[in-house]
């Protein structure tokens, strides 16, 4: 059973600049973004992030890479994904994290699609799931029981991200392909809990 989330059971506050450095035009948002270019922005050149966490895409409606965004300062497009397995200079489409709950994140991971093989559960980060065990460098499958959860492509939390939810859909990823509009491996070698 996984927990459900609900937008109204958090505050998240977002604000925007069209230009590195927080220069140029500025918006703040508080709920979803499906479209910097509807707001004036062609893209967001730097962030603030005041509170919650947010999932900034690369293209409009919530498509492309994913970024995850803590709280903390973005001057410029490295700094949300620079550690990325390619660097992506836009983000043109943002959303709350509902579902961020640190203390009380689990998740379960399975060798193969549809959750069938070999299987592990976490409650806690985990920089290098090769170090703890996992013989593949893939993943087949995964089932967020509460939470959200940042998997990436390699050790240490690098490479492409694929941002999972407890929330979404029911918490359930049977297949890569529903990770993301951009997941084409299942390679996934790092996992943490999003912060709140």
């Amino acid at each position: 059973m996984t927990h459900r989330c609900k937008k109204s059971s958090g505050l998240w506050k977002i604000v925007v600049w069209d230009e590195p450095f927080f220069q140029g035009k500025k918006h703040e948002f508080t709920t979803d973004c499906y479209s910097t270019p509807e707001h004036g922005f062609s893209t967001v050149g730097s962030c603030k992030i005041e509170s919650g966490a947010w999932a900034g895409f690369e293209h409009c409606g919530f498509q492309g890479q994913q970024f995850v965004l803590e709280r903390g300062e973005y001057p410029c497009w490295e700094a949300w994904s620079g550690s990325n397995a390619y660097h992506v200079e836009r983000m043109c489409s943002f959303r709350p994290i509902a579902c961020a709950d640190h203390g009380r994140s689990r998740l379960m991971l399975f060798e193969e699609e549809n959750f069938q093989g070999k299987r592990a559960e976490m409650s806690d980060d985990c920089p290098s799931l090769p170090a703890l065990g996992w013989g593949s460098s893939t993943v087949g499958s995964f089932f967020v029981r509460s939470g959200a959860w940042v998997c990436s492509q390699y050790p240490g939390y690098r490479g492409f991200q694929y941002l999972l939810e407890s929330d979404s859909p029911a918490g359930e990823y049977k297949h890569v392909r529903e990770w993301g509009s951009h997941a084409q491996t299942g390679q996934v070698q790092s996992i943490r809990r999003v912060q709140q």
